[in-house]
């Protein structure tokens, strides 16, 4: 009997962009469900009620939340094509670097533009360190558990860089990470799975809208309330 692997996912998650990769390059099938982060399901409330995020992995009976948890747990389960090194040494490394790059990619938790540049600037600086002198982290031609874990830099920082006129990504400072970029995105398999460029703008741009208003209205209250 197949086993049964489902990916509870928003279409516009980077965290669900990790969970997908890994299960397309290893080949494993699975049912894509799409979830409404303002109007949560039972089914999502159901499955993963600690956080009550996506992306959440159901495989058969068992849940696995967190996507770099998600992505050890399928790099485990269908062990072709690995994705962490085998070296104890490197593997934690590995881990290491997906940890920070989620703890300083602060742009999406609303910081100021200055914090998010300096912030932003310096995960860069730590990849570009990374990655010189190879073509994807995981060596020549070899997409590794970096390569999936932070992929999605790639296709959101220049739209991040579109939407708050800044650039993050200076092809004379991080010559390393603009020739992976662009490896990247050319993969049949990366392509297929990302989100339409200006869909996912006019939804950035909406957010940081509604953002600006609960803030002014924040605002309001307070000041009436000190009144």
């Amino acid at each position: 009997m197949a086993t049964k692997v489902k990916v509870l996912g928003v279409w516009c998650s980077p965290f669900v962009f990790r969970v997908v990769w890994a299960l397309k390059l290893k080949g494993v099938e699975f049912e894509y469900i799409e979830e409404d982060i303002f109007n949560k399901s039972t089914r999502l409330l159901e499955l993963n009620p600690v956080h009550k995020k996506v992306p959440v992995l159901v495989h058969d009976d068992k849940v696995i939340v967190e996507s770099l948890v998600i992505l050890e747990y399928i790099d485990e389960t269908w062990p072709q094509d690995p994705l962490l090194p085998q070296d104890p040494y490197e593997r934690a490394m590995a881990r290491f670097w997906a940890k920070f790059a989620d703890e300083k990619s602060t742009w999406t938790k609303g910081e100021e533009k200055e914090d998010a540049l300096k912030a932003t600037k310096e995960v860069l600086e730590k990849i570009e360190g990374e990655l010189k002198g190879k073509s994807y982290f995981g060596g020549e031609n070899k997409y590794a558990y970096l390569e999936v874990a932070i992929g999605w830099i790639n296709y959101l920082i220049p739209i991040w860089e579109e939407i708050a006129s800044i650039q993050f990504l200076d092809p004379k400072r991080f010559p390393a990470i603009t020739a992976w970029k662009s490896k990247f995105l050319d993969n049949p398999l990366i392509k297929e799975t990302l989100p339409p460029r200006e869909k996912l703008l006019f939804y950035l741009h909406e957010r940081i809208k509604q953002r600006e208003i609960d803030a002014t209205i924040r605002e309001l209250a307070e000041t009436k309330l000190e009144n």
